[in-house]
């Protein structure tokens, strides 16, 4: 099937398992399809947008009180939505940052942070992990401490991953928020493998910004995401216009400069909306997610030389694994050397992992059923076994 002479109708939720790490909390709902499908055109949700013209005051769809309904839902003071979680880090660094200026972030933090900074012209400063691939607020006092004797000042924002995007470790958010405010310095938590699959609470973390992805996991079409503020900080990146045409006198109302006055349109935003009640329900099964996650982890420990480098036991569904010491070692005589895993995979139904992977790789079990979980581990087992490794 084509959707058009050259383009090829994509069927991989329809005919696979999919643990690509970062596609399984991005899966449309169909509801969200339907948005898709009635919203295609570019303008469509412009319909009804009256005075004073800006995204967030639409009606019809009722856009403005799925901003207020966001807000309350993260328990944050004011929200905007966004294309994409790096246009949060963007705004938010643009705002705090000046040329010159050190920025705290993680030695697991996301690349668009690292450029986030960059254009803002700041200079990233790495909190460094310990030995469990974890991020302690120890450690980030000690950095502070250090980037703040290097450059005679304290820096003025502080990146933290609720989950990070390697392991898919959860780190000690809130203390590591609380040791930033202690030196007056806010605190930007990047939500992107956290808010829409799991429970997150804005002012309970204490952060001052929350950033999430609508197409990482939101279950929202791409590019999408969500900027939370505390409304100590509402104000400054939220901030409008101050612009005036120096020939024409023109002036731009409540553009907000961050956001470039209006942010998502069209199919963008009503496909997040029309998620959003199942994103709301779904986080309430966030135990069972995590359960599922243990139980496939546990079926590839079972296989001789695995070994999980994420931690354990799992509190997440995204997990880093080290098979260098079995799939690899079957890679090493096997005709279609490292691509006989994911092959094997689709024979089975499942995709998601990146082929040629045998080494470390990662994956990622959210919102599989009972029936798939169980089926993706004896999956796993089933190949180790018709490759001569052991199962213990």
């Amino acid at each position: 099937m084509r959707c058009a002479s050259d383009i090829e109708a994509r069927d991989v939720e329809e005919m696979y398992i999919n643990i690509d790490p970062i596609q399984v909390g991005g899966r449309l709902t169909a509801d969200a399809m339907k948005a898709v499908i009635a919203y295609a055109d570019g303008y469509s949700v412009c319909d009804n947008c009256r005075s004073p013209f800006r995204l967030d005051y639409i009606q019809k769809p009722p856009i403005a009180q799925f901003h207020a309904d966001l807000a309350r839902w993260l328990n944050m003071d004011a929200v905007r939505v966004i294309p994409g979680a790096r246009r949060g880090f963007q705004a938010v660094a643009s705002s705090l940052v000046e040329r010159g200026d050190p920025v705290i972030l993680t030695s697991l933090a996301h690349y668009t942070e690292f450029l986030a900074i960059e254009e803002a012209g700041g200079i990233p400063r790495e909190i460094p992990k310990d030995d469990s691939n974890r991020i302690t607020a120890d450690a980030a006092a000690e950095r502070i401490e250090e980037v703040t004797r290097e450059f005679s000042r304290t820096p003025p924002l502080l990146f933290i991953d609720h989950v990070d995007y390697q392991y898919g470790n959860v780190h000690d958010v809130k203390g590591i928020i609380k040791t930033a405010h202690q030196y007056d310095i806010p605190a930007l938590v990047n939500g992107a493998y956290t808010v829409g699959i799991m429970p997150v609470d804005g002012k309970a973390l204490g952060a001052d910004f929350l950033v999430g992805s609508g197409h990482k996991s939101m279950a929202a079409p791409a590019p999408s995401g969500v900027l939370a503020a505390a409304e100590e900080y509402a104000g400054k990146v939220f901030r409008t216009t101050e612009a005036r045409g120096d020939l024409t006198g023109r002036t731009f109302g409540i553009k907000e400069v961050e956001m470039m006055g209006c942010t998502l349109m069209g199919v963008t935003v009503v496909g997040m909306m029309a998620s959003f009640p199942h994103v709301q329900e779904r986080v309430n099964h966030w135990e069972t997610e995590v359960a599922h996650s243990q139980a496939v982890v546990d079926g590839l420990l079972s296989i001789e030389g695995t070994r999980v480098l994420s931690e354990y036991p799992r509190r997440h569904t995204l997990t880093r694994i080290d098979t260098r010491e079995s799939f690899d070692r079957v890679a090493q005589q096997h005709k279609k050397r490292g691509y006989f895993l994911s092959n094997d995979l689709k024979k089975r139904g499942v995709i998601g992992v990146i082929p040629g992977s045998t080494r470390v790789w990662k994956f990622n079990t959210f919102g599989l059923t009972e029936k798939q979980i169980r089926h993706l581990s004896e999956a796993f087992i089933a190949i180790a076994r018709e490759n001569g490794l052991s199962i213990v």
